[in-house]
């Protein structure tokens, strides 16, 4: 009497939503150990917050400061995580191979993308709630529909998700780690994050304001500041920000 067949080796891959999980479980965990990231997508927007907000140093108009600040911290972190860390790690992957190897295996190109993008998800959930926790400690009193905050949150996302991709996929490695700390500097000062646009010349509000990190901050501004309704103008401006750069980096991407 035998067995045959009980313990024949049944070769093949996993299910295709159980390979996504573990490989986004996996880009959280290597994201949540990088000591860099962690400095740039967590420490740095708290001690903004912390310091701008408890020190008058920046002019923010009529209102508590922290009111002001926390809609643009929390735009910064979102940029920091999407485009900035994306971009630095998606960046050095493919330059040794990671991500030739792994276009490789049987999870699909489009499918180690989306595990990328539940990463960048899950450690924006975790920057929000720390951020929010700060806020409150520092007397924060937020306003509005959290259902648009939460709109705001993910078109934000998406249109620095594909800007980051679309820089790591065509630039070398070396040249989007400078590059991406350029742009979170220059839009750190100029997005509206913690000093108003309404400070810069009337030329250059008008160009600032067509900027993601300026529609997100200013959308989460009107939102949780002012307690307006859903900021159409705002959205439409990351709509589009996120349509072309998701097209522009699935169209140019580069995966050696």
């Amino acid at each position: 009497m035998t067995a045959t067949g009980t313990y024949t080796p049944r070769p093949g891959a996993a299910p295709l939503p159980r390979m996504i999980a573990a490989q986004a479980a996996l880009e959280t965990r290597m994201l949540l150990r990088n000591g860099e990231q962690l400095l740039l997508t967590v420490v740095i927007p708290t001690l903004l917050l912390v310091l701008f907000s408890t020190v008058d140093v920046v002019d923010t108009g009529a209102g508590e400061a922290v009111d002001f600040l926390t809609p643009g911290i929390l735009a910064l972190a979102v940029m920091s995580t999407a485009f900035t860390g994306q971009a630095i790690a998606t960046g050095f992957e493919r330059r040794y191979g990671v991500l030739k190897r792994l276009a490789t295996s049987p999870l699909p190109r489009w499918g180690l993308m989306t595990a990328k993008t539940a990463s960048v998800l899950v450690t924006e959930a975790l920057q929000v709630i720390l951020l929010t926790a700060v806020a409150f400690a520092l007397g924060w009193s937020p306003h509005g529909n959290p259902l648009a905050v939460l709109l705001l949150l993910v078109l934000g996302t998406a249109a620095f998700s594909g800007l980051g991709l679309l820089m790591a996929g065509t630039l070398k490695a070396e040249a989007t780690l400078a590059a991406a700390n350029l742009v979170f500097l220059l839009l750190l000062v100029g997005g509206g994050v913690i000093v108003p646009l309404e400070k810069f010349p009337q030329g250059a509000q008008d160009v600032l304001g067509l900027l993601p990190i300026s529609a997100l901050s200013d959308g989460l501004r009107d939102v949780l500041q002012h307690g307006a309704g859903t900021p159409w103008g705002d959205l439409g401006i990351l709509a589009v920000w996120a349509v072309a750069g998701l097209v522009a980096a699935g169209a140019f991407f580069r995966w050696e």
